[in-house]
């Protein structure tokens, strides 16, 4: 068994204890590589299918790729899709000026909405600790209380595969299955497996041969310098570039304090 072998056994041992466990369970999807990936092994881990729906988080500001990627994986792989929008943040003119708030109403209170809609007790989430400094804090299981607050100073240790996976109260619990992957890992995975790659990925003349390293909302994201065209350019731009992979994001939101404050209020 190889290094991915082994990451990609963990992460299905994840999703099984987590759907083995709580008896409503969805997967957020933002058609980023990384849930993408994580659909993937979840098809492997259930034998061909996902067997809980696959929640998207409709800002209004992604890019059209995204949307066109995301319908096209819908129908060839049998998702039961729930589009999630915060139809508030329109009425009241919220938008990307602030980008802090617009964050909150467009996806945290978005998927506040879904999870109470529906009775979700635990939400798959792609995100890796190598990512950003606040999300190496994680756990793999993490619970959330009814507001969605993320005490990310008083958290349960995660020793020897052992996962706090019950629910106290109110709570959702944010599984997060690729939580000791790499960026590096993902595109290694990506291309063993023969993965669909959403193109905003790949150096396009559209953004004058620039492309995203991380998938957001249009007016917040920006593509990097690159000349990767394939999935084998991207893995040696990786190996050899110090630039961080969000650096692309928008800065107003990425700082440490920031993002942590954006994830104790229930940000993804």
């Amino acid at each position: 068994m190889d290094y991915l072998d082994r990451l990609e056994s963990h992460s299905i041992y994840i999703m099984r204890e987590a759907y083995r466990k709580f008896r409503k369970v969805a997967m957020l999807w933002s058609v980023g590589k990384d849930s993408t990936t994580m659909i993937c092994i979840a098809r492997k881990a259930f034998y061909g299918r996902v067997p809980f729906p696959v929640i998207y988080i409709d800002t209004g500001k992604h890019f059209r790729e995204m949307y066109e990627f995301r319908d096209r994986c819908v129908r060839e792989w049998g998702l039961n899709l729930i589009i999630s929008k915060n139809e508030d943040a329109e009425a009241l003119g919220i938008g990307p000026e602030d980008k802090i708030k617009c964050c909150d109403y467009r996806k945290t209170r978005a998927l506040k909405k879904t999870i109470a809609e529906h009775g979700f007790d635990a939400i798959f989430l792609g995100i890796r600790r190598d990512e950003h400094g606040v999300r190496a804090k994680e756990r793999f299981f993490s619970p959330r209380d009814q507001d969605f607050r993320w005490n990310y100073k008083d958290q349960a240790p995660e020793l020897w595969d052992q996962y706090k996976t019950q629910r106290e109260g109110e709570q959702h619990l944010r599984v997060h299955p690729l939580l000791q992957w790499t960026e590096l890992d993902i595109w290694r995975y990506i291309k063993r497996e023969n993965l669909p790659v959403n193109p905003l990925y790949f150096a396009d003349k559209r953004f004058k041969g620039k492309r995203f390293r991380s998938l957001g909302c249009e007016p917040c994201t920006n593509p990097v310098e690159s000349t990767a065209t394939t999935i084998e350019e991207i893995i040696e731009e990786i190996k050899n570039t110090r630039i961080s992979e969000r650096s692309g994001r928008a800065q107003d939101k990425e700082e440490a304090d920031a993002m942590q404050r954006l994830r104790a209020l229930g940000y993804m």
